[in-house]
């Protein structure tokens, strides 16, 4: 927005206060979580050598926790600097870092847990402090590291913005606890193992939504910053196209790689194998709405409207999700529980229209 109002200095030492708020967080975190790790994984149920591992290959992740914050902030600070195509080398460079170390520390070395873990830290530190660098000095694009302070206002916007996101995290982690214990009470262990294909399946296809969700919102940001009420216009109308060409194109691979993809993960076990891919059938048909419900969150975060953001979000994530997951398995058995995730993505659908509708005189995008 800064940028868009042309106020250059004022964008820079926003931009720097939340980088260096981020490192502080980052290491501060980190180091509760280092302290405090055991607690956690036996209130978690983990115990004996599950125990021990699971702190030792926490507390290796946690030493580059900061890295791993600026690795997520930069994704978008490097859009909004007009260098996305330097962003995405960064994310692919930190991508193979991960990829080449584990193969070396785990295939070759043998340093097993330690190994994985260790190629995992460097890999965010690749695409957390390489950034650093880059925005530190002289560069070519709209954005530079420079001296600040503790910018309040702005630091408060940034975090009430960012609260649909943190919903987002929070909600999914919850909501995943409560499918297990009903794919449980309904499935048994099969029941589960299918979710979690599903989860990583969906994770790789809503990939699209949340990739074009990011890189837009700058773009949208800057134009209502600049007052171009025409490109608002203009950006929702294409966005919407250019979702629902992405929609459209999910539901079609979901449908065609059904049976593949649940082969691949599966395919050792027939009636886990046929549980999936009927699953994944009935999932497949939230790939048409998903994307428009991820795209009105991320829409209202870039107009500074955190709350609406939030709203989207939380409705979407927990309260529809959760609704649906725990009255449709009493009328539909097993099918109840992959049909609560259409119903949920319908219902966030309606209620993004429903806010984007209320909301356009104001921002005057439509």
């Amino acid at each position: 927005m800064r940028l868009g109002e042309k106020k250059q200095m004022e964008a820079n030492q926003i931009f720097s206060m939340l980088v260096y708020v981020s490192i502080v967080c980052g290491l501060t975190l980190g180091i509760l979580g280092i302290i405090f790790l055991p607690n956690i994984a036996r209130a978690l149920g983990a115990e004996g050598e599950m125990l021990e591992q699971c702190v030792l290959y926490g507390r290796i992740i946690l030493l580059a926790n900061a890295a791993f914050f600026l690795q997520m902030e930069f994704q978008s600070f490097f859009i909004t600097a007009e260098k996305p195509h330097l962003g995405l080398s960064i994310t692919v460079a930190a991508g193979v870092t991960n990829m080449v170390l584990d193969a070396v520390f785990v295939g070759v070395l043998r340093w097993g847990l330690v190994g994985a873990a260790a190629a995992t830290a460097l890999s965010q530190v690749v695409g957390g402090v390489f950034p650093l660098f880059y925005f530190g000095r002289k560069n070519s694009s709209l954005l530079r590291l420079t001296r600040t302070r503790i910018l309040w206002y702005e630091l408060g916007k940034a975090c009430a913005n960012g609260s649909s996101e943190l919903m987002s995290n929070i909600s999914m982690s919850l909501v995943g606890m409560l499918y297990n214990v009903q794919l449980l009470r309904y499935a048994g262990e099969n029941g589960v193992s299918s979710y979690g294909v599903l989860m990583c399946v969906s994770m790789i296809f809503s990939a699209m939504f949340i990739g074009f969700s990011i890189g837009s919102a700058p773009v949208v940001s800057y134009h209502y910053g600049a007052e171009n009420h025409d490109e608002l216009k203009s950006l929702l109308r294409k966005s919407g196209i250019v979702l629902s060409c992405f929609s459209i194109a999910m539901f079609v691979l979901s449908q065609l790689l059904a049976y593949p993809l649940s082969q691949l993960f599966v395919g050792y076990d027939e009636e886990l194998l046929d549980m999936t891919q009927h699953a994944f059938y009935i999932y497949s048909y939230s790939f048409l709405f998903m994307g428009f419900a991820i795209y009105s969150s991320s829409f209202f975060t870039a107009l500074n409207d955190g709350l609406t953001s939030a709203l989207i979000s939380f409705l979407r994530t927990l309260v529809f999700q959760v609704g649906a997951v725990l009255l449709l398995p009493a009328m539909f058995a097993l099918d109840g529980i992959w049909y609560s995730i259409v119903v949920a993505e319908v219902m966030a659908v309606a209620v993004s229209a429903v806010f984007l509708v209320a909301k356009r005189k104001k921002y005057r995008y439509f």
